[in-house]
This record gives C-alpha cells, structure tokens and sequence, in this order.
C-alpha cells in the first residue's frame, strides 16, 4: 500500500501547484473513517481507496480527482455522511464522491434492477463530470485486480459478469485500452477458466518454442528497416492477450493453432507524416494482408482513438499486426479520455470536464437513461451504444456520422436527429433509392426521406440495431400503446358508470383514486383497460356497496349466447369474417331467405354493403344479451420458426384461460411462421390481454386479431 508522503509525492510530481493540504486531509480522513475494517485478503480496508488514487496518479490526474478517488467508500462504508464530505473538502469533491458511490443499500427484486440502477445513477453522474467515470473504472480496476480472494465462486463471477458487460466496454469506449484489457484478461479468468488455463499455456508454449525471444528479433528487425529509411521509432511487440484471442477463435469458429495474427507490435515515430512513410516502408517489405488496413489518423474512432493499422505477412507465413502512431496518440490511445483530460487540464483548466470529443456519446447515454422502461432495456440498450465496432457515413452536406457495422438509414435517421428518426419514409443511397432495411456500408453518402405524416413502426425493431433508434421506436410505441390503453379504459369506465344504481357525485373520482392507492385518472383508466381492476372493484371504489351480484364474473370458456333487439326464436349467426365477441359492439345484417348475422360494428363486410345502393339487406340494431357467456374470436400470430414456439403459444393462451377451438398454418418460411388460431374468450377485454401478453412473448413477431 502505497505511504501518504509517496502518494503526496506522486501528484506533485507531475503537478506541483496541487493542493498537498488537502490531498493529506483525505488521506487521513479515510483511514481513520475505516478505521478497523479488513478486506477480503486481511489488508486493512482503507488499502484499497489509497490503491485506487495510486492507479489515477499514474494518469495524471488533478488533486479533486484523487482526492475523491481516496474518499470514494467512506460515505457508503463508513458513518462519514455527504454534508461532512462537502464540509472538509468542497462542494466537487463531495458531488464526485457521491457519483462513484456504488449504492449497494439499494432495494431491488433482481441483479439486473441492481445493475441498471447503478448504471443509472452513475451515467448521469458522468454527464455531470467525466471524472466520476475514471475514479469509477480505477475503483473496478483494483477490485478485478484482488478478486481472486472473495471465497465464494459465484459472487466473483457475478462481479467478473459485470465487470465485462459494463466496465470494459465503458473503458473500451472511452479509449482507455489498458484499463480494458486487464479488466477482461482477469474478468475472462473467473468466467472461463478452462479456456484461460488452455490459452495462457499456449501461448507459454509458443514462447517457449521459440527460444522466447521471437517477438524481440521480429520487433529489432521492424526499428531497423525503419531507421535505414530514416524513419527514427520506437518499437514494442507482445502477444495479444488471452480473452482478445478467445473471443477471435469464437467469432471465426477456429483452434488456438488456426490464428495466424497472435503477434502485435507497435512503432512510435515522431510526427504524423512519418506514419504514413513508415506504413510505406513496411508494405513494401511484407505483403500486406488484404481488407485488414485502417486508418484510424484521416478518420479517428468515437473515442478519439488515433492510429494506422495494418496486418503483413512476416517470415515462416507469419501473420503480424502492426500499428503506427505518434507519441500523442500513443498517450491518448493507452489512457484514453483521461490522457486527453490530463492534457486540457494542463493548458486550459476546468475546459477539460467536458471534452468536446465524447459530449455526443455521453448526451446519447443519457437519453438512453430516459427512453429504457426496464433494467433490462437500459443495460441492453448501453452495452449495445459502448460496444460496437462502427463504420462513417456522410450526410448531403458532408457531415460524418459515425454507425455500429450492419447499421440501416433508421440508424443513421436517429443519429442525425431523433424527429428525423420519426418521420423516415424512405433513404437514398448514394443517390439511389433503398428501403429502409438497406445496410449502410463505410463511406456511404445517405439521405434520410421523411414525411410529417410518418410515425414510428413495430417493423423497425427488427431493423434498426443502435441503441439511440431502438430506445427512441420503443419509447413512441410504449407511448401509442399507453394512448390507445387509456381510450379503451375509458369507454369500459363510462360503461361501469352507467351501470351504477346512482350518479355519481364530482368527488367520487378522487375518493376512488385514493382507496385503489392510484396516482391519477390515466392510471386508473389503464389498469381498468389491462383488466387488473374488476368492474366490481371499480364499482365499489367509485360507490361503496355498489358491486352486488357484479362481483362473481362468469365462467370464461363457455358456448352460451345472447343477443337483445331480434324476436325469439329467431335464427341467427356469429359472423365468420369478424368473428364478434362480448365487448364489441355488433349490428345484425338479415338478407333475403337467410338467418340473421352478426357482425362487429367496424367489419369490413358493412361498409361494402353500405356502399351497394341496390343492395336489400335489412340491418338491425342488437346487442349482447345478459346470458352471454363467452365467444369465438380469430387471432393472427407470427412466430420465430423454431423448436418449442407452437408450444409457447398454447401455453400463453391456456394461462389466460382461453381454448384453442382451430388452429391453421397461414404462412411459412425460413424465419417466421403465420397461425389462425381460433379463440374461445369470455370477452373483449379477455381477448386483448391475451394479444397483449403473445406480442410480449420473446419468440412471437407480431399477434393481431382478424
């Protein structure tokens, strides 16, 4: 553990105008705050926060910083309070310490609610101030690096789950490879360590049976073709590590011995231009292996990232990765954020907590924060936002945006504005027209075409891949969802109305709203709409003593009809083309030496007729008798063609107590399949919470009724 005067030394070191008095002060507050406390591993606790300003110290970071990185734990882990905090150190030191905190006394019902809150807080934190984002990934750092001692296996693969789901890609995204790489390398160890053990051993192997001094001889040949060429670098070479090889034999389903780029070196020369000639030098030396060149310098990563990449072919067939940079991409490209924020802090003070290069990623987070409904979504949707490899595209004007591989014109819409987004109808690409599902390739110029009268489809779910487009379609379905729930709770509410004994007085409303423990009329419309409130409940919360007889409702799977307005003993018939059920409203249509039918007020067969002027129909004006105990309705499903889907589906529609009377395949193909599917429901309202929880099963595309 590092001394208080070796720390102190430390940051003034490389910053001599920092504040020692209160560097000391932090210090000591948190040992005594501590006190007694042990670790995993027996250290006293207050090892690990002096640990963590010592990793930040080797970034350069300012006194706050590492002021706040010492104090991170003492408000969650001690009886130190937030008031205390901003007492003794300041009111930026007290608002980072409570951005890092890891909120550990929140209430959740799963690890994913845990998580996401956490991400949550700690995102909009980060919008605030990036700082909080390096103290937060140093705290993970250390933790990873002294993991191995918590006892209980499953915890450590949870923080290691973690660790890799969210902290890694964060470090990824903001540039800081080193901090990624070690995360994953120790992460990887505890998720899969039968494949660290295998990988690890490998490469000791290959090592071995090299004399180990492979990558030395190929890194002192690489210097020297450069220096005779007058091209001065800095050469380093390593073995990549083992989760990057892992995840490489995953993705290309190849063996340890099938890799051919294990090897990776990089030249540090000193100006921009001698990364393009020493990239020259090199392909005229080896051949270079085709598609894998980028330039990272003419069109930098997200993250600020700067460099030339290039794979060659060395001597014995040897694939080689090489990479070329200047001194100040190297400091960028190994820290990242921070070495930029080091660097603007220097030159041009409190201008360095908001860089300009991540402002865009960071505002797309936090809208992200707004649009998720569950943790699942918010945790779904920011790991697809931080962990993606991109591609350019331009707009008319020449603007770049920059897109996730196998993005669509939805993507590059929401990327350039959210009402852009909204209101796609169309896209040219490079001045042709494609539909919207088109992939965007690198370079690609794309014109987004929009109409006002465009709204968001259910279909873009399955083309947009960004988590901007994603969370914006789900956040304007969700909202026609809740508009189109409200409009029918508030029929079936003026229905339950009508039915009271009495009218009912102004507060009657208000004093139901407060014994059902609702928030307003749009919640109570929607829980009367999704059938969590009875009739009978309702009754009785707007006029106690109401609901009488109401409160049994009738059993759901029945046969039994009634129709009001026809004559006894008349025949009649449920309409085959809409196949009405209680709860919709019906007319009946009576043809010459036919039975009467019944159909739903909204058939398509009624406004064909209505348009036949010779046509002599009679309609007759009916309604659903008290008798009524259930019908027949036709529903259309959409399913993924895979094992265990049908099953799925009677399995979702018998838990919501309806009976399957037919069922028809419609359509089929690789992907998808189509059922009709005859119903017998209680209801309308029955019928639309059936639909309601097919459409959320995982492995149904679309449920309507016919």
């Amino acid at each position: 553990m590092l001394r208080q005067y070796e720390l102190i030394d430390r940051v003034l070191a490389y910053d001599p105008e920092a504040d020692e008095a209160m560097l000391n002060r932090a210090y000591v507050f948190s040992v005594n705050a501590h006190g007694t406390q042990k670790r995993a591993n027996g250290d006293p606790y207050f090892s690990h926060p002096i640990e963590v300003a010592g990793i930040l110290t080797e970034l350069r970071l300012d006194d706050e910083t590492i002021a706040t990185a010492i104090l991170h734990d003492t408000v969650e882990d001690t009886v130190a309070t937030p008031e205390e905090i901003e007492r003794i150190f300041g009111g930026n030191v007290a608002r980072l310490v409570d951005g890092v905190t890891k909120l550990s006394k929140i209430e959740a019902q799963t690890e994913n609610e845990r998580a996401a809150e956490n991400l949550r807080k700690f995102l909009l934190a980060m919008s605030g101030d990036i700082r909080v984002l390096l103290v937060k990934l140093a705290d993970r750092l250390h933790n990873m690096r002294t993991l191995h001692f918590i006892p209980k296996p499953e915890k450590r693969r949870r923080i290691a789950k973690e660790t890799m789901d969210i902290y890694a890609p964060l470090a990824e995204r903001i540039g800081m490879y080193e901090f990624m790489k070690e995360m994953q390398t120790l992460a990887f160890e505890q998720l899969e360590p039968e494949a660290y053990q295998s990988i690890t051993k490998r490469l000791e192997q290959l090592k071995e049976g090299s004399g180990g001094d492979r990558i030395a001889k190929i890194g002192s040949g690489l210097k020297l073709l450069l220096g005779r060429a007058g091209v001065e670098a800095q050469v380093s070479g390593r073995e990549k590590h083992p989760y990057s090889i892992w995840r490489k034999m995953q993705e290309r389903h190849i063996s340890f011995e099938q890799l051919s780029d294990i090897m990776a070196f990089r030249a540090i020369v000193p100006s921009e231009e001698d990364c393009y000639r020493a990239l020259g030098i090199i392909h005229r030396r080896w051949p270079m292996v085709p598609g894998r060149f980028k330039d990272y310098i003419s069109t930098p990563k997200r993250n600020g990232y700067r460099s030339l990449h290039t794979s060659v072919i060395h001597a014995e067939n040897r694939r080689i990765e090489i990479q070329l940079r200047t001194p100040a991409m190297h400091a960028e490209a190994e820290f990242g954020l921070a070495a930029h924020w080091a660097y603007k802090q220097a030159v041009g003070g409190a201008a360095a907590l908001r860089p300009d290069s991540q402002q865009d990623w960071i505002k797309d987070l936090v809208e992200i924060l707004d649009t998720a409904a569950t943790p699942e979504e918010l945790l779904e949707h920011t790991r697809i936002a931080m962990y993606q490899d991109r591609i350019f595209a331009f707009t008319p004007k020449g603007e770049l945006i920059q897109l996730p591989k196998g993005a669509t014109p939805i993507d590059f819409a929401y990327a350039v504005h959210t009402d852009l987004g909204d209101q796609a109808v169309g896209a040219k690409i490079n001045g042709r027209v494609v539909p919207l599902s088109t992939v965007i390739e690198n370079g690609d110029q794309v014109q987004v075409l929009r109409s006002k009268a465009q709204t968001p489809q259910p279909a873009w779910l399955k083309v947009a891949i960004t988590a901007k487009a994603l969370a914006a379609i789900r956040r304007h379905l969700r909202n026609t969802e809740r508009e189109q729930t409200i409009t029918l709770g508030r029929k079936l509410y003026d229905d339950i109305v009508q039915r009271l004994p009495a009218p009912l007085a102004e507060s009657a409303r208000d004093e139901a709203l407060k014994r059902l423990k609702l928030p307003d009329e749009a919640a109570l419309l929607q829980q009367i709409a999704r059938r969590h409130l009875s009739d009978a409940q309702v009754m009785e919360a707007l006029m106690p003593g109401s609901a009488g007889a109401d409160v049994a409702e009738a059993p759901p799977q029945s046969s039994a009809i009634s129709i009001e307005g026809l004559a006894p003993g008349v025949a009649y018939e449920l309409a085959e083309c809409c196949h009405p059920v209680p709860g919709d409203r019906i007319i009946g249509l009576r043809r010459p030496d036919a039975s009467i039918e019944v159909h739903a007020i909204d058939c398509g067969v009624l406004a064909d007729l209505a348009e036949r002027s010779d046509d002599e129909t009679d309609w007759i004006d009916v309604q659903w008798g008290h008798a009524t105990e259930g019908a027949t309705a036709r529903i259309s499903v959409e399913v993924r063609n895979e094992p265990g889907a049908l099953g799925m589906l009677a399995t979702i529609i018998g838990q919501h107590k309806a009976n399957i009377i037919n069922l028809r395949l419609d359509n089929r193909d690789s992907r998808f399949h189509t059922n009709l599917i005859d119903v017998e429901v209680h209801d309308a309202h029955q019928l639309m919470r059936l639909l309601a929880a097919l459409r959320a099963a995982e492995s149904v595309n679309a449920a309507e009724r016919v």
